[in-house]
């Protein structure tokens, strides 16, 4: 039982590092500003990570092209690694660091938002794929762990969770990703859920 608290508690320290820190609350307020706008303009939201943050990055898209709160248009917003025919064939004639760029250099237009998710930061088919975002014109988003990695210096905006736990960062990369769903949402749908 203690140690099931434990785990909570560290989770909850990890968010009340994130609710007092001003320049990453700052930081996610910038980052709904972004995505109102790219979507706004006609733009769309690409989502990429590996593991845990893939499953993390299919789960945020699908807010935002299915719904959060409420019944509306669907948003345009897509999670890169769900294609398994491209994915493999990609893997296995180019290999794995290359798949979310290719995807990038073939589908991403200027305006979108690419959006990658990795606790380190060093991801390097993310890497990759910020690398040919920035040749585009697409705006870069990451969610990584405290030092934000080799990522933060692609990074538009940089959304660092105080934390080198991954669980605690992923727990986090969640709990902000339904804030800026929730409340992108709001700005496009002009709907309030508080």
């Amino acid at each position: 039982m203690e140690k099931i608290k434990n785990i909570i508690q560290a989770s909850i320290n990890t968010k009340q590092d994130i609710l007092n820190n001003a320049e990453l609350l700052a930081t996610i307020e910038k980052v709904v500003d972004l995505i109102t706008a790219a979507f706004k303009n006609g733009n769309r939201v690409y989502f990429c990570g590996n593991g845990g943050s893939a499953a993390d990055a299919q789960h945020l898209a699908a807010e935002f092209s299915g719904r959060f709160y409420t019944d509306r248009k669907a948003l345009p917003a897509e999670a890169l690694h769900c294609n398994t025919s491209y994915l493999t064939a990609v893997a296995n004639d180019y290999g794995y660091d290359v798949v979310y760029s290719r995807m990038i250099d073939g589908i991403g237009e200027k305006g979108d938002v690419l959006i990658g998710l990795s606790t380190s930061g060093n991801s390097v088919n993310i890497i990759k794929a910020f690398e040919v975002a920035r040749t585009k014109g697409i705006h870069t988003i990451s969610f990584t762990g405290i030092t934000g990695g080799q990522m933060k210096s692609l990074s538009d905006l940089l959304i660092n969770i105080p934390s080198t736990d991954t669980p605690r960062i992923q727990e986090s990369h969640i709990t902000i990703g339904h804030i800026i769903c929730q409340l992108v949402e709001e700005n496009i749908f002009k709907t309030s859920n508080t």
